[in-house]
């Protein structure tokens, strides 16, 4: 049976710049108080030209580039989101034209931040099965358009970019994705969201000119279940692929908070230096953290062929998961 190997890696962000300093004067807040809490120092916005789709594209074709893949080889697409261009078709279809995947079937996933981990396992399990041999995951977030910018607590987290990973079909034993755990608790949907617009909440001229359309975070009690739910999993995760934390060289994590990184890898007993942190450049991309920093790690020639990596991530949802997989 096949197994999964990443063939290549890609990220995107757009040119614009927000600083913490800039958000000083759009809202009552400061830099300091940002970072000691947060860790981010300034994200990317999209251009008002841009969509989540134009991001995804841009990051799959880095990443077949690296491959030296071409995109009629893809057999499956999957973008990643909470922020598609538009509620149907599926952000993936626009992507899937836009890049020149015609072989490819494609579809999203909507698990919030925990999605490109989602999508991930999925793509691998297509692989195993031996429907696909080369499958495009993407995690693309405009998250600057769901955000409320009067809100002190959240404005200054959220940043849009898009990453992509590329796997492909291998007899290779032991290397590519050795196991995963996802996870879901329906009871705590209420503690992060964007609640407005859905069928439960129809658009309208007053949610449309209000804030439900926007996100929405209890930031405690997020932090609380996120310091303790992602070492458990990757734990687990860890235990399933008969290895232990001693046994992992990098950590490649959604970009939550810095805080919420640093508890978890204590936690795990996994040194913090093993993990790859960018939130300072990006904030949270909710779906395209873990990819891009994947791409990252790659780029800068840090991931070793036999590495051990886990991978973690929780959203809204609330969703959860780690991987592990063999460079």
């Amino acid at each position: 049976m096949p197994n999964s190997i990443v063939l290549g890696t890609g990220s995107y962000a757009p040119e614009r710049v927000l600083t913490n300093a800039d958000l000083e004067k759009m809202v009552a807040t400061n830099s300091e108080w940002i970072v000691s809490r947060t860790g981010i120092r300034e994200r990317h916005v999209a251009a008002d030209h841009e969509a989540t789709s134009d991001l995804a594209a841009a990051a799959a074709q880095k990443a077949l580039t690296l491959a030296g893949v071409d995109a009629a080889e893809i057999d499956m697409l999957v973008v990643c989101t909470v922020t598609g261009d538009s509620p149907t078709p599926s952000c993936a279809s626009f992507v899937q034209a836009k890049i020149g995947a015609s072989r490819a079937f494609a579809f999203d996933v909507g698990g919030a931040c925990a999605g490109s981990l989602y999508g991930l396992v999925m793509a691998d399990q297509f692989i195993r099965s031996g429907m696909v041999k080369k499958a495009l995951v993407i995690g693309a977030e405009t998250l600057s358009r769901v955000v409320d910018w009067t809100n002190r607590e959240t404005c200054v987290l959220f940043g849009d970019a898009a990453g992509a990973i590329l796997l492909g079909a291998s007899e290779e034993e032991g290397h590519g994705l050795l196991a995963a755990t996802l996870r879901t608790d329906g009871t705590m949907t209420g503690i992060l969201g964007i609640y407005g617009g859905g069928s439960r909440m129809p658009i309208t001229a007053e949610l449309a000119a209000g804030k439900d359309a926007k996100i929405k975070m209890r930031g405690r009690e997020v932090y609380k279940v996120a310091t303790r739910l992602l070492p458990e999993v990757v734990a687990d995760t860890l235990a399933k692929a008969g290895l232990s934390a001693d046994d992992v060289d990098h950590v490649i994590c959604h970009q939550a908070n810095q805080r919420i990184i640093e508890s978890a890898l204590d936690n795990l007993g996994v040194a913090r230096e093993k993990c790859w942190i960018n939130i300072d450049r990006y904030g949270n991309t909710s779906s395209a953290s873990m990819p891009i920093t994947l791409d990252e790690a790659n780029r800068a020639g840090a991931l070793k062929k036999g590495d051990v990596i886990a991978m973690m991530a929780i959203g809204a949802g609330m969703t959860w998961g780690g991987a592990v997989l063999r460079w």
